[in-house]
């Protein structure tokens, strides 16, 4: 099922539990554009909202490239004075919050390059899966260009402050070997097997319960995120709520009759 977006850029369905989500932009390797960003929020609120979606995959269409950060194609006419830059900036940020919010497990399918606000994008899902030829890095050294603490920050808590600082120092290119020893992605495919295999793992996720999910994202989310008292707080609600729940009371029901349990979400 496939619902109406504002822009061609951008492309989403669902399909069997699956929330698809499609960086269109192949002729600038799927740079975000202004209408791209505001696509990702239209995608994710919707997805959110949708009981029917369990997991959300996103991933760069053309197959060369998974996300090549911003288009920088459009700053003279979208970014060209403060403005302009506090426009943007809302619309992107709002985008990037729903990435890094998004309750729903979040996977990200990586083909080919996934370089500088592509990293960034990616680091923004809970799993990341790639193919064998993709290839990862941070240019910002080669630029001149600064970039954020926060973009920084969970770019250390994935890999380690060793590697990140060997990725940002350096600035080269590293492949999906060596992205998977640094802890950078989960799962290296094959360019034949990977979105058959990206499904299957989606699919399996989709299967079991969404509110232990849940609750287990904002555990690891908030330990991420410093442990603060009250992340913690909503950890345990959301945990006496797994505990209450008909999925819960389904799950003792299937294991003792040794079926596969149908969880609903409640």
């Amino acid at each position: 099922m496939a619902f109406k977006l504002e822009t061609q850029r951008m492309q989403a369905h669902v399909e069997d539990g699956i929330g698809w989500m499609i960086f269109n932009n192949p002729a600038r390797h799927n740079a975000l554009s202004l209408e791209m960003w505001q696509g990702i929020s239209d995608i994710l609120q919707h997805f959110t909202e949708n009981d029917e979606v369990r997991v959300v995959v996103m991933r760069g269409a053309g197959g060369k490239a998974f996300v090549s950060g911003a288009d920088i194609s459009e700053f003279d006419d979208k970014r060209s004075n403060a403005e302009q830059e506090r426009a943007y900036g809302k619309i992107s940020g709002q985008a990037t919050r729903w990435l890094n919010h998004l309750e729903k497990p979040l996977i990200a399918l990586i083909e080919g390059y996934c370089i500088g606000g592509g990293l960034a994008t990616a680091l923004a899902a809970d799993i990341r899966i790639a193919s064998a030829d993709s290839k990862f890095g941070i240019p910002a050294a080669k630029l001149g260009l600064g970039y954020s603490y926060e973009g920084l920050a969970k770019l250390t808590r994935v890999v380690g402050p060793s590697h990140a600082r060997d990725i940002m120092f350096s600035a080269r290119f590293f492949d999906s070997s060596e992205a998977m020893h640094m802890g950078l992605i989960n799962f290296i495919e094959s360019r034949d097997d990977i979105e058959e295999k990206c499904l299957a793992y989606a699919q399996r996720i989709a299967a079991n319960a969404p509110l232990t999910i849940r609750a287990a994202k904002a555990a690891v989310n908030a330990w991420e995120a410093g442990t603060k008292d009250s992340d913690v707080a909503l950890v345990r609600e959301m945990v006496e709520v797994c505990f209450n729940s008909a999925d819960y009371e389904e799950g003792r029901r299937a294991f003792a009759q040794k079926r596969t349990p149908k969880f609903r979400g409640h």
